[in-house]
């Protein structure tokens, strides 16, 4: 399955339907596209930061759901409504106070659902930080 969307037309969607995911600056930013896949870039700010300098749960949270749906839009085509109805995170290590990178494949597209798959890693590096599964419903046409 190829994309019908560039990586040029997602963050120029993200800038104009959900500009609130750059209210602390250009903190994501849609880095590629493939068949089935997309990779996002997430570089945190301090509020990203908890005590013992890792990452919050919630910014990974964010970041996962964040590549899950640009995956999925970068495939169906801009569809602003299209909502997470599940979305599952193991987080598996400390993440480091620097960039990371969330890795996203669809795993099941259908007419109504689409189930993917998100690895978040240290930019550059194969240690997952954390794993996530996320299920999105797509509006009727």
């Amino acid at each position: 399955m190829n994309p019908v969307m560039t990586v040029e037309d997602l963050n120029r969607f993200l800038d104009t339907d959900f500009p609130e995911v750059h209210t602390d600056g250009r903190v994501f930013e849609v880095v590629s596209v493939g068949p089935g896949t997309a990779v996002m870039r997430f570089d945190p700010l301090t509020r990203h930061l908890r005590p013992g300098a890792t990452v919050s749960g919630p910014a990974l949270f964010a970041l996962a759901d964040v590549t899950a749906y640009v995956t999925l839009v970068a495939h169906i085509g801009p569809v602003a409504l299209a909502v997470t109805t599940n979305l599952n995170i193991n987080f598996l290590r400390k993440p480091e106070p620097k960039p990371l990178e969330c890795r996203c494949r669809i795993l099941k597209l259908g007419k109504r659902l689409a189930v993917l798959d998100a690895e978040i890693s240290a930019a550059g590096d194969t240690d997952i930080v954390a794993h996530a599964t996320a299920t999105y419903s797509i509006p009727p046409k």
